[in-house]
C-alpha cells in the first residue's frame, strides 16, 4: 500500500497487571504477574496499521524520561514516522495502569502527561504532516483542540477523518461534523448521542442521530456481537470472528486500524468492517497492546477461513 496515515494521539507505557478477578474497593488481592508494554489508543492504532503493512506518521508527545526514550526506539523499530514526535522537557510520558483479568475483562487508569501536551497550536506545527496523509485517524486521549485543529486541516484538503471516541465523553458538534468514519461503541454512542444502545433499535437511533450532527459514516463496535453499520433506516450486523481471548486491551484500536487500513486499500465499507473485525480478533489472542497487533497476511487468512 503506497497511502499514508497520519495519526493525532497518545502514546502512553502500559503497566499491566493480571488478576484473577478485580479487586472490590478498599481490598487487596494478590496479583497473578506484572509486564509493561507500548500503548496509548494513538499509538496502539499506528503500530497496528504499520503492521499491516501501511506507511504511518504519528503525531504526539513523550516525556524525556526512560519511557520516552523507550518509546521512540519502539516507534522506529515499527517503522512509524516521528517527524510529528515532540519530546518534552520535566514532563513524564504518559502512563496507564492496566489490571486484566483471568477472563479477558480490563480495568485502565490513564496519567495523561506528555499528551496533554499536544494541543492545537502544536498540531499547527505538524501541518505538513497531516497535508500529506492519505486519512487522518484521531482519539480523545489528547485535547479536544488538537482533535478539531488536525481534523480542520485535513477537511480543508478533503482526506477522511476517523475519530475513535474514547476515553467516553461529549463532543462539540464541530468535531463531529469534520469526521469522515466515527467508531464509538455502545457506551460512547449512547453519551454521545444520549440515546440507549442495549437494543438493535438503540444502535439505529444513537447512529441516526450522530449522522444528523454532521458524521459521515457510523461504524458501532459491539464486543461480543462484533460491530453494526447504520445506513439510512437499515442496521446491518457483522459478526465478530471466535477466536480463543487473552487480552481485549487495545482491541478497539486494532480495529480501527483495520478499518482504515481496507478502506485505504480501496474495499467498500463492507469489506472494511469485516477485515476490522478479522484484525481485532486477532490482537486479542496475545497478552498487550502493541505486541498483540496481527500482519495483514495474518488478518487476511483469519478473514478467509472464516467465511
Amino acid at each position: 500500500m503506497n497511502k499514508t496515515f497520519c495519526v493525532v494521539g497518545s502514546l502512553n507505557m502500559d503497566m499491566v497487571t493480571r488478576v484473577s478477578r478485580f479487586p472490590a474497593p478498599g481490598e487487596t488481592i494478590s496479583g497473578i504477574s506484572f509486564k509493561m508494554f507500548p500503548g496509548g489508543k494513538g499509538a496502539n492504532q499506528a503500530v497496528a496499521l504499520g503492521r499491516l503493512g501501511a506507511n504511518v506518521e504519528m503525531i504526539g508527545a513523550i516525556g524525556d524520561d526512560v519511557l520516552g526514550s523507550g518509546y521512540r526506539d519502539i516507534l522506529r523499530n515499527e517503522k512509524i514516522g516521528v517527524k510529528g514526535l515532540a519530546v518534552m522537557s520535566g514532563i513524564e510520558t504518559g502512563t496507564a495502569s492496566i489490571e486484566v483479568t483471568v477472563s479477558g475483562q480490563n480495568h485502565i487508569i490513564i496519567v495523561a502527561g506528555a499528551n496533554d501536551t499536544v494541543d492545537a497550536a502544536y498540531v499547527e506545527r505538524c501541518r505538513p504532516v497531516i497535508e500529506n496523509s492519505d486519512m487522518l485517524l484521531l482519539q480523545l486521549e489528547v485535547p479536544i483542540e488538537a482533535n478539531i485543529a488536525a481534523a480542520r486541516i485535513a477537511k480543508a484538503k478533503n482526506i477522511p477523518v476517523m475519530l475513535d471516541p474514547a476515553p467516553a465523553k461529549p463532543l462539540p458538534n464541530e468535531l463531529l461534523s469534520l469526521v469522515s468514519y466515527l467508531t464509538p461503541n455502545e457506551t460512547e454512542a449512547a453519551i454521545l448521542s444520549g440515546v440507549d444502545t442495549s437494543t438493535e433499535d438503540g444502535i439505529r437511533e444513537a447512529a441516526r442521530a450522530l449522522i444528523k450532527s454532521g458524521v459521515g459514516t457510523v461504524v458501532m463496535k459491539a464486543g461480543k456481537r462484533g460491530a453494526y453499520l447504520v445506513v439510512g433506516n437499515e442496521i446491518r450486523r457483522f459478526p465478530t470472528i471466535d477466536v480463543k481471548v487473552v487480552d481485549t486491551v487495545a482491541a478497539g484500536d486494532s480495529f480501527n486500524a483495520g478499518l482504515a487500513f481496507a478502506l485505504g486499500a480501496n474495499k467498500n465499507i463492507e469489506e472494511s468492517i469485516r477485515f476490522a473485525n478479522a484484525v481485532g480478533a486477532l490482537s486479542t489472542t496475545k497478552e498487550g497492546a502493541q505486541v498483540a497487533m496481527p500482519t495483514f497476511a495474518e488478518a487476511d487468512a483469519l478473514l478467509k477461513a472464516s467465511r
